[in-house]
């Protein structure tokens, strides 16, 4: 099978044959049609965080496919079913994390794409339960996209507890967050798009944002301030200014939600201003298979739309440094088939 394989953190990926791996218990072998390219696989192939993968490693964790063959005792699972394999890979399932909801804290998880070999690739083994049935109705194209960049902002709305009539901040519209523009919208807020392109300040106003700031051309706090404040401002840029201003525009009361990972990992705030203001800081970590669920019935009901270009696989490195010059409307997806067979939704 073809891959694409990172085997050192300063050297770009290589397109690799590799044998395709046998499932074992409790796993499924996924022949993937499409998987989207996360800036977190940017990260990962780099290595720029504390943990750093280990090597070789074939990234990915919005990979889409059809499974092909079950380890022994899947019974959850059947060949031929259209499933997503997002970021989290696998948790005990035992801890109180996984038993309370929050398996997305588990200690004992694995990461898609960052622990174990994930999706850019034309085959992939997945843990069967944390393998997500895609539903009638939602093309790979699309599935691919909501699978981290869908389910993770869909996670930060809902874990900001957003009221209706609230107003929400979006910093960084892009993958995720022309996908969290239309969340915000979804529970009632108020949204306010924030980043330094046109055209993506342009698809956030076509997917209902109610004002667009361009944060290059004017001060992005002044004028969410201008415009009643901020109760809510999810920062999914890494600018170490983004998430200043994104504090700064809050209204009392507000909620700073961390969405994105910049490499330095380092946050400084006030703690006079969060303390009097009573401001909240939440960190919001992708969501679990219940959130990709919710994710994925909302597209099918038509509530969300993905915006989307496809790439073949060997142009993984010219991908990559497309998102990071911030050239790439939506989110980018490597097709395994062809585009035409990539807009078919799931059907029985």
């Amino acid at each position: 099978m073809k891959a694409a394989v990172v085997r050192g953190f300063s050297e770009q990926a290589s397109i690799e044959e590799r044998p395709v791996p046998q499932p074992g218990t409790g796993q499924v072998l996924v022949r993937l049609e499409a998987c989207g390219l996360c800036h977190t696989d940017i990260h990962a192939m780099r290595g720029d965080w504390p943990v750093k993968p280990p090597l070789p490693l074939v990234p990915g964790h919005e990979g889409v496919g059809i499974i092909e063959q079950l380890g022994e005792d899947v019974t959850t699972r059947t060949v031929g079913q259209r499933v997503a394999m997002p970021w989290l890979g696998h948790a005990c399932g035992e801890c109180r994390y996984c038993v309370d909801g929050r398996e997305n804290l588990c200690e004992q998880q694995y990461n898609n794409g960052y622990g174990v070999d994930g999706g850019y690739a034309e085959y992939m083994l997945a843990d069967a339960r944390f393998a997500v049935p895609v539903p009638d109705g939602i093309t790979p194209l699309d599935a691919a996209p909501l699978t981290c960049a869908g389910v993770t902002t869909y996670a930060a709305i809902k874990n900001a507890h957003v009221v209706p009539g609230e107003t929400v901040a979006i910093f960084g519209i892009g993958g995720l967050g022309h996908l969290a523009v239309q969340y915000a919208r979804l529970v009632g807020a108020k949204v306010i798009a924030v980043d330094v392109s046109e055209d993506k300040l342009a698809l956030a106003t076509e997917l209902g944002a109610d004002h667009v700031v361009n944060a290059a051309a004017t001060d992005p706090v002044l004028a969410i301030r201008g415009l009643g404040g901020a109760d809510v401002a999810v920062v999914l840029a890494v600018a170490p200014t983004v998430f200043e201003q994104a504090f700064e525009a809050l209204n009392r009361g507000g909620r700073l939600v961390l969405v994105s990972l910049p490499a330095d990992g380092v946050l400084t705030l006030p703690v006079f201003d969060t303390v009097l203001k009573g401001i909240s800081v939440i960190g919001s970590i992708v969501g679990t298979r219940r959130d990709l669920i919710e994710v994925f019935d909302l597209h099918a009901a038509g509530r969300t739309r993905v915006v989307t270009q496809t790439r073949e696989l060997e142009q993984v490195n010219t991908s990559v440094d497309e998102v990071l010059a911030g050239t790439v409307p939506a989110r980018l997806v490597f097709a395994f088939e062809p585009v035409s067979a990539l807009h078919q939704p799931t059907s029985d």
